[in-house]
């Protein structure tokens, strides 16, 4: 039993693992897009600011230029992450599958174990039982 204690523990870590991992991404991916956002309305001050809003006038704010490349590159930054978010995901679940199985196992041995037991002491009742009848006709 040591081993599957053992074997349980190293499948609970590995969901623990997973899990962490999946949050890690999604608070990257929620910080990304909150930044993006804080772009758009930064963008949006610098265009009423300056009074351009069309970013191929040689007059629009080069502030204004670089907070959308920052913010485009946020999103695409975003979006790749929601593909290993994808498969941190599914790691998850299946490392919570193999936890299940050997859990399962575990509590199946030890009911298989119980059984036993129970049946040793009822069969040592029985003898007991035995044992008290003859000596009463005796």
């Amino acid at each position: 039993m040591k081993s599957r204690d053992t074997l349980i523990r190293l499948k609970k870590f590995q969901v623990d693992e997973s899990r962490r991992k999946v949050s890690q991404i999604e608070t990257m991916i929620a910080e990304f897009m909150r930044m993006a956002t804080d772009l758009d309305r930064e963008i949006q001050v610098e265009q009423e600011r300056a009074g351009v809003h069309d970013p191929a006038h040689f007059a629009y704010p080069t502030y204004a230029k670089a907070a959308m490349q920052r913010r485009e590159n946020l999103k695409r930054s975003a979006d790749e992450l929601q593909g290993q978010l994808e498969e941190a995901r599914a790691v998850l679940q299946e490392a919570f599958d193999e936890l299940k199985k050997v859990e399962l196992l575990d509590e199946r041995d030890q009911l298989r174990e119980r059984h036993a037991e129970n049946a040793r002491e009822q069969a040592e009742l029985d003898s007991i039982a035995g044992l008290r009848a003859r000596n009463a006709v005796a």
